[in-house]
């Protein structure tokens, strides 16, 4: 299979008709190869129009999703970026090449261990993986400019919205209504913290930050 025609096609048909036309964020789906990043009996679908698991609750979301969350973040490319359920790594590797640095926290040793050897494989020497609680974000090496959500979520933690630097930006598709979310960025301005929808979009979600359901007679 051509991977890299693949890619092209993707961008052609998946990412710049999606309103995702801005050259840095267009030249890091190209630079990217998803194929690296998923298992090997997916490898031929690696750059279809679907969701592919990756691993036990972690999914890469269709490339539209990707690309409109990535441009509603505003990575700069002085920006500090934390991934918050990174999975396989595609999205950190993705922003790898629009930031200064990317870190990309799981909760596991197999899927830190997994993501460090893609990245030094594809050498993205701007992007690390680190062993953490998702819940918890990574405070010890906060501030971040931009938080980067790899799982729809119903609930935002107030620890990720902690960690951010005055201006930065926490971007996570959150769900409305069931079945569907939208994706949002929250930003930073001192002690307090606006939302800003931007696109409708339904991921695969992150079930740990669902709300907490009260019993109703």
């Amino acid at each position: 299979m051509d991977f890299d025609a693949a890619r092209e096609i993707m961008v052609d048909s998946q990412i710049r008709p999606n309103d995702v036309t801005d050259a840095p964020i267009v030249s890091a789906f190209l630079r990217t190869p998803r194929e690296a990043f998923v298992p090997n009996s997916r490898k031929s679908v690696a750059y279809s129009e679907l969701e592919i698991v990756t691993s036990p609750g972690r999914a890469l979301w269709i490339a539209r999703d990707t690309a409109k969350l990535i441009k509603l973040a505003g990575i700069k490319p002085s920006d500090i970026v934390l991934v918050i359920g990174a999975g396989a790594g595609y999205e950190a590797a993705l922003i790898s090449h629009l930031s200064e640095t990317v870190i990309a926290l799981e909760e596991t040793t197999e899927l830190v261990d997994a993501m460090s050897a893609r990245f030094a494989s594809l050498n993205l020497d701007r992007a690390v993986a680190v062993e953490g609680r998702i819940d918890a974000g990574l405070p010890d090496q906060a501030p971040f400019d931009v938080v980067y959500v790899c799982g729809m979520v119903e609930t935002v933690p107030e620890a990720w919205t902690a960690q951010l630097a005055d201006g930065g930006r926490l971007v996570a598709v959150v769900t409305e209504r069931e079945g569907l979310g939208r994706g949002t960025v929250f930003t930073k301005a001192g002690d307090s913290v606006a939302a800003r929808d931007g696109f409708d979009a339904c991921p695969p979600r992150f079930a740990q930050f669902d709300r907490k359901r009260s019993f109703v007679f």
